[in-house]
């Protein structure tokens, strides 16, 4: 007898849990939006977008071309994008609900291109060719269609973004040679679990200088996030590891609308007794921002000194001839890139327009 009520116990207990199983869900169905709309606008290969739909949370958008995509988001249902070329493209919009819930619109577009026009200003400062006393020793003008084999790729994010914590992944493909101008454009887009791509071009070990004067012509991106340079390593980072090789930032911009989008910077960094030291200065336009034009951003460079100047306007000097600064009697190379986010300009934010491109005329250095 005990054993048959310790059963029905058992068989008590099992039908309770049963029925707990059964209660009803409350939890709410989920609403995908509704009526997704796209009106599409273009200009001579820019492409605008506006989507709206009911019950939308977001909306991303994803323009095809020649075997690529770029993804953006928007919380107001707008994107743009720059197509390289004339043809036919797709550009597929999504009405989010949740990342993964949403309903989605497939457009076709005809995109007419004027060869001529890259995107680029068509005003700005330049520079001369010749210098009293100086001769040029290595210079590239961008004037064929590839990147020449003076400059080589990192590819990746580096450790953390080589010391920055930035978002991109740095590729080969985010880069063109066309129509007299090298383009490094920095897309909104997941990439080897990085949500931005980019390129990052150097001369490490083909091309590397000691002194002399440089000139950099060139038109910058601009947006909350965005972080263009034009700098130098010391040749020796392989074997003495940074700051102790030195660097040069020739020009840095942290993007952001008003002063940081007009503002660039100009920097010196070395090893002090082991320790990290670095010197620099800024220059701002007193208006618009570093993207409408071009300008030429140049440093010049002996063994007693490094000065930075913007259009031919010093901003910054730095005495290096004090043996804690002994990195800058040494050779360094070029590097050139577009990074997005990292600890000093912060993450994009819905203010941000991607593509961002930096459109350099020519690198000339002179001895």
């Amino acid at each position: 007898m005990k054993t048959t009520l310790n059963v029905i116990g058992l068989l008590t207990i099992f039908f309770i849990a049963l029925g707990a199983c059964k209660k009803k869900d409350t939890t709410p169905d989920l609403v995908l939006p509704t009526n997704l709309q796209t009106t599409i606008s273009h200009t001579s290969g820019n492409a605008s977008i506006q989507a709206s739909a009911q019950n939308a949370n977001f909306y991303s958008f994803t323009f095809f071309e020649n075997g690529d995509s770029t993804r953006i988001e928007s919380q107001q249902g707008t994107a743009s994008y720059t197509f390289s070329q004339s043809g036919t493209y797709t550009i597929k919009t999504r009405a989010h609900t949740t990342q993964y819930d949403y309903i989605e619109k497939i457009d076709q577009v005809i995109i007419y291109v004027d060869s001529a026009v890259t995107g680029a200003p068509t005003e700005g400062y330049s520079t001369p060719l010749t210098y009293p006393g100086l001769s040029l020793v290595w210079n590239d003008e961008f004037d064929g269609t590839t990147l020449s084999s003076d400059w080589t790729y990192d590819i990746g994010t580096g450790s953390s973004g080589w010391g920055n914590n930035e978002l991109q992944y740095y590729t080969n493909d985010n880069v063109q040679v066309s129509n007299g101008l090298l383009q490094i454009t920095a897309k909104s887009e997941s990439f080897n679990a990085q949500d931005y791509t980019s390129t990052r071009i150097k001369t490490q070990g083909l091309k590397s200088w000691k002194y002399g004067r440089v000139d950099v012509r060139a038109a910058l991106p601009y947006g909350k996030g965005i972080w263009p340079a034009i700098w130098m390593l010391g040749d020796n980072i392989t074997s003495v590891g940074w700051p102790a090789c030195g660097e040069i930032d020739i020009m840095e911009l942290i993007g952001g609308a008003g002063l940081n989008d007009r503002t660039v910077h100009g920097t010196a960094h070395w090893s002090n007794a082991g320790a990290h030291a670095s010197f620099g200065n800024s220059r701002s336009l007193a208006s618009g921002k570093f993207a409408d034009e071009f300008h030429v951003f140049s440093i010049v460079w002996n063994q007693n000194s490094i000065t930075w100047m913007v259009d031919d306007v010093v901003y910054n000097t730095l005495d290096v001839t004090p043996a804690e600064l002994s990195e800058f009697q040494e050779k360094f190379f070029l590097i050139m890139n577009v990074a997005v986010g990292g600890n000093w300009p912060g993450s994009p934010d819905e203010t941000t327009v991607f593509p961002q491109t930096m459109y350099v005329d020519y690198v000339r250095v002179f001895q």
